[in-house]
């Protein structure tokens, strides 16, 4: 199966570089690109992705509000958020908006493709330790979202499953987990799937933002 692949970033120079690295898989394809998100979703109307990688800092509409939008369609691409990292503050925004995961720009093409076969395949392409450093060092200054705490859609989980939600937004693999609880990693793998179920997460990355968000883990690595 050819994943078909969305190159979304105002720089042509680096979406060149990135369609060359592509065009030399042979289960890849670049099927459309962006310089902006008003022009991306105009193509996404017409053409069929399953993995859009996207920029954050864009003219017209950025790709946090690019993402969200995207991700609020029914049966929408996965997201994969392109970023600077030491200059982009608000990429983990991006996650929030519904993105499976990001990457540096400068990410050596083997871990970028890599990252989008495991986008494509339904994982998160972002360590749960990674995407905590992130939310360690950005949390305080993300912008608020103006919801209330989310703290009643945890009364869902069991006692255990909570009890794996806290070590997934620590951080823990699911066999770093399976040890800690003295499980299975099977085990452990069937509480992370009913997690998302019963909170209706995409991923692991979302596991790891709810729990920010509810306070379950708070930043530094502390919990409830």
């Amino acid at each position: 199966m050819t994943i078909r692949v969305m190159l979304v970033d105002d720089q042509v120079l680096l979406r060149t570089g990135f369609r060359m690295v592509l065009a030399a898989q042979p289960d890849m394809e670049v099927v459309a690109e962006a310089g902006d998100g008003v022009e991306a979703l105009q193509v996404l109307r017409s053409c069929e992705v399953d993995v859009v990688l996207m920029d954050v800092r864009m003219p017209k509409l950025d790709g946090v509000e690019t993402t969200r939008r995207i991700c609020s369609e029914p049966e929408p691409p996965k997201v994969l958020i392109l970023t600077t990292f030491d200059l982009d503050e608000y990429a983990f925004s991006g996650l929030k908006a519904g993105a499976s995961g990001f990457m540096l720009k400068d990410v050596p093409p083997a871990e970028l493709l890599a990252a989008i076969r495991s986008v494509h395949s339904g994982d998160a392409v972002v360590a749960p330790s990674t995407t905590r450093r992130l939310l360690d060092r950005f949390a305080p200054m993300l912008p608020s979202t103006g919801k209330e705490p989310r703290l009643t859609e945890l009364e869902r989980l069991t006692d255990r499953e909570r009890e794996v939600m806290v070590l997934v937004a620590q951080g823990l693999s699911n066999g770093e987990i399976a040890a800690r609880l003295v499980l299975s990693e099977a085990t452990v793998k069937t509480h992370v799937g009913r997690i998302l179920t019963k909170l209706g997460l995409r991923d692991r990355v979302q596991v790891v933002v709810l729990a920010y968000e509810t306070g379950l883990v708070r930043a530094g690595g502390g919990h409830r």
